[in-house]
């Protein structure tokens, strides 16, 4: 059986993201320092390890089948590319910004400035959108600190957490888009290769299911179950047991972790005691 050629980044945050999602659905893979190619022990999957920025040629070349990548590379570079599951890790924000004496009030301030980047494709639709001609200056690394050089008039680039661009004494003033993994395939893919996929992609929605899920038991006096039903969401019902104390029940179901603490205030206010709340590993619908 042939195996599927899935792309990961290198090194860096998407890359330790990748491997434990990779390992979280069950793919071992024996990868040592500085190796570009690994196979999985127990799956007919080989791991690539690339350049971020070199993965959507790859992948319209049919060099690797699939690739988990930032969507904000596939954005630059990809276009023609499917994606088809958002994997929820390694978000970031493609952002102008510029230094903070900079008196900014709208992207028409952009009009004539020199902007660099290391994503001109994203920036110039951007502009166009917004009816804006600038002059651009492509960088790869260090973006941030252009204008501290005298370089440019303001930058482009990804952000996470904005410590950097506070670093170099930069606001951000504009948001272009918001992104997060994605698991992407080649146009190439062959239908062996497809089903391969599918597997990867079912396995992958469990473990994301899983993560965005808690698992919650919790006791109640049988008057006040109905109540305390009403409030769980639930993935079809809530399981009801009846415990060893005449008069009371055990209830089990599943809460999405982003409605948690709403729902466990809930359920207090009904009545509900000794709630316990587990993560859940994998989801299998």
């Amino acid at each position: 059986m042939s195996k599927l050629r899935i792309a990961v980044q290198k090194s860096g945050r998407l890359n330790e993201d990748s491997m434990r999602i990779l390992k979280d659905i069950g793919i071992s893979i024996d990868n040592g320092i500085d190796q570009l190619k690994a196979s999985a022990r127990n799956f007919p999957v080989e791991v690539f390890y690339l350049r971020n920025g070199d993965i959507p040629q790859y992948l319209k070349d049919g060099v690797v089948d699939a690739a988990i990548i930032g969507e904000n590379v596939l954005i630059e570079k990809g276009a023609g590319i499917n994606v088809v599951e958002k994997l929820g890790f390694s978000t970031c924000r493609v952002c102008i910004a510029v230094p903070k004496t900079t008196n900014y009030n709208s992207i028409k301030d952009l009009e004539g400035q020199r902007i660099a980047t290391s994503y001109p494709n994203t920036v110039e639709m951007y502009l166009k959108e917004n009816g804006v001609s600038a002059n651009l200056h492509i960088i790869n690394g260090s973006v941030e600190i252009a204008p501290n050089i005298g370089l440019a008039d303001a930058i482009c680039d990804i952000v996470s957490s904005g410590s950097t661009l506070f670093k170099n004494n930069l606001k951000e003033v504009e948001t272009i888009l918001t992104s997060e993994a994605v698991l992407a395939v080649s146009p190439k893919l062959t239908a062996e290769k497809q089903e391969i996929l599918d597997t990867i992609q079912f396995r992958i929605k469990s473990v994301l299911k899983g993560r965005d899920s808690k698992y919650v038991l919790l006791n109640a006096p049988n008057d006040k179950v109905q109540d305390i039903i009403n409030v769980l969401p639930g993935m079809k019902s809530p399981t009801v047991l009846p415990l060893a104390e005449e008069g009371w029940s055990s209830i089990h179901s599943v809460i999405s972790k982003n409605e948690f603490w709403n729902v466990i205030d809930d359920l207090k206010a009904k009545g509900a005691q000794g709630i316990l709340v587990c993560p859940i590993e994998k989801m299998v619908l």
